[in-house]
């Protein structure tokens, strides 16, 4: 979007869209609602009028980006591989998204739509290990364990710590990982 001016359209969209940019060029801490406005060439006083402040920009953010991982997720139909790869997959196309999400104390946690687009996404990544034997009482540690393989090798592949020799395709890269999960 970069300097282009807002015109038509759903300005509420445009916002987060151009927040997903600033958050890719200089990291959450760096957005402002003024540099919002600029970007989108509205008003200062336009995107808190759709948000507030930036913690609601950040929470809309959020939220938009559980429901996108989640729609990634369930795309899986669910097999652990598949599913896994998605969420790797998802990090790195949705890097903005995928930074705050996981910085609560970014934005309104306890907002409930936080809450429902976090339990979506919790039940699809859950749906990864329908298909896999866990013993009895393990569920929780399995899941656990599974989101754990896959969040961390997304955030050791975007802060670019990983050997180079993976390649440049971050959900093959982290096949190997995830299939050796509960083989």
């Amino acid at each position: 979007m970069g300097q282009q001016s807002y015109h038509h359209g759903d300005l509420r969209r445009a916002l987060l869209a151009a927040a997903a940019e600033a958050i890719d060029e200089s990291g959450p801490a760096a957005v402002s609602l003024r540099d919002l406005a600029r970007r989108t060439g509205v008003s200062h006083a336009a995107p808190q009028h759709h948000f507030g402040d930036k913690a609601g920009l950040l929470t809309a953010l959020a939220v938009e980006g559980y429901e996108l991982l989640a729609q990634a997720l369930e795309q899986g139909g669910g097999d652990l591989l598949e599913v896994g790869m998605a969420y790797v997959r998802f990090a790195a196309e949705h890097r903005a998204h995928f930074e705050v999400m996981f910085q609560p104390s970014l934005y309104h946690a306890d907002a409930a739509e936080v809450g429902a687009a976090q339990a979506r996404t919790r039940y699809a990544l859950q749906g990864g290990l329908r298909g896999v034997t866990v013993a009895d009482g393990q569920q929780a540690h399995a899941s656990l364990a599974a989101w754990s393989i896959v969040h961390g090798f997304a955030t050791l592949w975007l802060a670019g710590a990983l050997p180079p020799e993976l390649g440049d395709d971050p959900a093959e890269a982290a096949r190997p990982v995830i299939q050796l999960l509960f083989d």
